[in-house]
């Protein structure tokens, strides 16, 4: 079927007008070997029950490998058997050894629920002896001593290890002693100041088990990306066998690169994403292919969703019998989980998604997949390619571009996609912030002694907190001697705590249909907006934050809404300026102010502004901390600047924000998302050209301190990518791609030669 399609888009020349590049992968055979024969006869039933008959080579070589002993991290395409890569071997040693228990983590409830419905499948009958739970925050207390008593295989995610179970291990000590594996899925996750949490977290892991005795193994699974074993080593501080020759057969996928009609040459106005992959996605389904749209935002996700389904009706043929489905963030559980299973069963035929759905959750066999904007990552788009595509029948995807520089640089330069390797992941544990906050959860959980070894500057950081009286230092042990329980003031995530709830008032309603988070409930709930939820209108009739309530009645309205959003930076306060890398450096706190200030109103289908509304809402707020880069009069950095025609200058300051931000992560093992940029062509504090450098997260990280360490190498690791990186004018892995400075802005120098230009001057006259 999908076949007949590709050919049919092969034929169609208005479409393949629109083609800036059609790859076709081709397929890969299979490689497989037999069950080892120590299986256990009972999982051998299980198995093949789904039709499973030999192993792909990676199967049985994680086997192998962690059966002999070794931490593992496998990493090969979606749709690749990895659970079954690590179930095999658990589950064989937990039935050789009944006293033996396993602990999975994922980063999402909705893998920890998927998880436990596939080892449900395996275990069917209850023919194999091991009890299985899932304990998170949505585990009701009646059962909670069961699953610590009984628990075989316990199922959480890190917040739930990092919350309830590390500070209350007294209670697991029969878990503990036996612990043989932690299985750590979707491990690229963990990145940045997430990662670096997790790392801790893993650290106080080991140290409750090493209490107890026991000495787990590790398993991993990861998306690709490039530094798979270093990252898994990073976070786990062990030796790691890579896994990543995939032995799993893939059919022939089609990946198309296509750039939206022009509606106003001129102009070079370009169809919309959001109509454009309606349109594309009404066509597969209409031709009977099963697709997957992921979107933008959560916005985009409802309108796309909502398209198609107009698209569909028909009352005479029950809309083509094709039911179309939108999933996202703030959906009730009981509706996500309604949809997945939908999705498994072939009821649904097609779902339109945010990032959601591009971790591992199981949704059945998907023919083709439309990328409505380019996720911003190689990686990611890999991840929301593979969703679609069954190991013996071809699939196809397609990235529906955006007019933004970098999904118009993307399908210039196709060769920059195809064959660069997908981005690294970075974490820093030893981060000074972070470090305190874990060693604070850790001397709670157990007494740290002088002889351990959690972390490089471990001791100064435990003598701090003894200076601030959290912790007491008696015969060679810290104790904790607050009242306080640290764990609930950590967060892993950084993100703002609680969420608002969505209460469908109408006709006297009182049900509660979705939430959402505080920052983002302050840019799409305020009053009169239009909410969509699963393609149903509703009208927000008041946002109650301080309740944390937003009460919506149902509506029927032509248009929807988005807010124009402003960001201003404050600086409240400097610690100190010193010369650093030939300019001046400031660090110290600043306020990031984001407000939504008034609203439009667009038009269904033609996205035209039909209004607008004044949005009255505090702003959400961020006290956290920057390092400014100062281009002063005095220094070589702002005389170097000066130098420069003026036509350049704006460019230069434009293109080095984006610079800095790339560069920026690998020196401070961060991730990209940990810090944000702002560049001042004339900063009114400072009176000269300026780049802010800031801490993502309330209160800062240590990241702006880390960036003014490394300010030399940063900046001279910045000359040298830009330099080195073989694109004409810039990219998406340098300075950002041409017309970076904005829609429509006309070209007068070329950015890539400004930048290099100015950096060798500065550079060159410092040294």
């Amino acid at each position: 079927m999908l076949e007949r399609v590709i050919r049919s888009l092969r034929s169609d020349g208005r479409f393949m007008s629109s083609v800036a590049h059609w790859e076709v992968i081709p397929a890969r055979r299979g490689r497989y070997e037999d069950f080892p024969a120590e299986i256990d006869g009972r999982i051998l039933e299980a198995v093949r029950s789904k039709g499973i008959e030999r192993l792909f080579s990676h199967q049985a070589q994680a086997y192998r490998e962690v059966r002999r002993g070794a931490n593992i991290v496998v990493v090969t395409p979606t749709a690749s058997g990895k659970t079954l890569a690590y179930n095999l071997a658990v589950l064989q040693t937990l039935i050789e050894q009944p006293q033996a228990k396993a602990m999975y983590m994922f980063p999402t409830k909705a893998l920890s629920q998927d998880q436990q419905s596939e080892l449900n499948e395996i275990l069917l009958g209850g023919e194999i002896p091991v009890r299985i739970f899932t304990y998170d925050g949505d585990t009701p207390r009646s059962i909670r001593i069961s699953v610590r008593e009984e628990g075989r295989v316990v199922i959480t995610n890190p917040d739930m290890l990092h919350t309830g179970v590390l500070p209350n291990h007294t209670k697991w000590i029969k878990f503990f002693q036996s612990l043989r594996f932690i299985v750590i899925d979707e491990i690229h996750t963990y990145r940045g100041v997430f990662g670096s949490h997790m790392t801790n977290l893993i650290r106080r892991l080991k140290r409750i088990c090493s209490f107890y005795g026991a000495v787990p193994r590790f398993i991993c699974c990861s998306a690709t990306i490039g530094n798979p074993k270093g990252l898994a080593e990073r976070i786990l501080e062990e030796p790691v066998t890579l896994i990543d020759d995939n032995g799993a057969p893939s059919g022939e996928r089609h990946f198309v690169f296509y750039n939206p009609p022009l509606v106003d040459p001129v102009q070079g106005i370009r169809r919309g994403v959001v109509k454009e992959s309606q349109s594309l996605a009404t066509r597969l389904l209409k031709a009977g292919v099963k697709t997957i749209v992921f979107a933008r935002s959560r916005l985009r996700s409802e309108l796309i969703a909502g398209y198609i389904r107009d698209s569909l009706k028909n009352l005479y043929t029950d809309d083509s019998r094709i039911t179309v489905a939108s999933y996202r963030g703030g959906y009730l559980p009981n509706e996500r989980r309604a949809i997945e299973r939908g999705l498994r069963g072939g009821e649904i035929r097609g779902v339109v998604s945010t990032n959601a759905l591009e971790l591992g959750i199981d949704i059945g066999g998907l023919d083709a997949s439309i990328l409505a904007g380019y996720p911003g990552t190689i990686a990611s788009t890999w991840q929301q390619a593979g969703r679609a595509g069954r190991r013996s029948s071809v699939s196809l995807s397609i990235l529906v571009a955006s007019a933004s520089p970098i999904d118009q640089y993307i399908l210039r330069h196709p060769e920059y996609f195809f064959g660069k390797s997908p981005e690294s992941g970075w974490v820093d544990p030893d981060n000074i912030y972070i470090l305190s906050d874990q060693l604070k959860c850790a001397v709670f959980e157990l007494p740290f002694e002088e002889s351990e070894q959690l972390a490089r500057d471990y001791r100064e950081v435990l003598d701090y907190l003894e200076e601030h009286g959290v912790i007491r230092y008696t015969e060679g042990k810290w104790f904790w001697s607050d009242r306080s329980y640290p764990a609930e003031k950590v967060s892993l995530r950084s993100s703002a705590p609680g969420n608002i709830v969505i209460v469908d008032t109408t006709q006297g309603r009182q049900a509660v249909i979705g939430e959402m988070d505080k920052p983002s409930a302050k840019l799409l709930l305020y009053d009169e907006a239009i909410y969509i939820h699963q393609g149903d209108q509703y009208i927000v009739k008041k946002l109650d934050l301080e309740n944390q309530r937003c009460y919506v009645e149902s509506t029927d309205v032509n248009y929807y809404t988005d807010s124009i959003v402003k960001t201003d930076i404050k600086v409240l306060e400097q610690d100190s300026r010193q010369a650093q890398a030939g300019m001046d450096t400031v660090i110290g706190d600043i306020l990031v102010r984001t407000q939504a200030t008034k609203f439009k109103k667009l038009k269904f289908g033609t996205h035209e502004n039909v209004g607008y509304g004044e949005i009255d809402l505090p702003p959400e707020e961020m006290h956290t901390r920057s390092v400014v880069l100062l281009f002063a009069p005095g220094t070589e950095a702002g005389r170097a600047f000066a130098r420069r025609a003026e036509q350049e200058q704006p460019i230069i300051m434009q293109r080095l924000g984006t610079l800095i931000r790339n560069i920026a992560p690998v020196f401070l093992l961060c991730d990209p998302r940990d810090l944000g940029v702002s560049e001042r062509l004339r900063d009114t504090v400072f009176q000269c050209p300026a780049v802010y450098v800031y801490d993502s997260y309330p209160g800062g990280t240590g990241l702006s301190e880390g960036f003014l360490e490394n300010a030399p190498e940063i900046v001279q690791g910045a000359l040298e990518l830009v330099s080195e990186c073989t694109c004409a004018q810039g990219c998406p892995s340098c300075i950002g791609p041409v017309g970076a400075e904005g829609e429509g802005a006309p070209i007068l120098v070329n950015p890539k030669a400004a930048i290099v230009d100015y950096l060798s001057d500065w550079l060159g006259r410092r040294e």
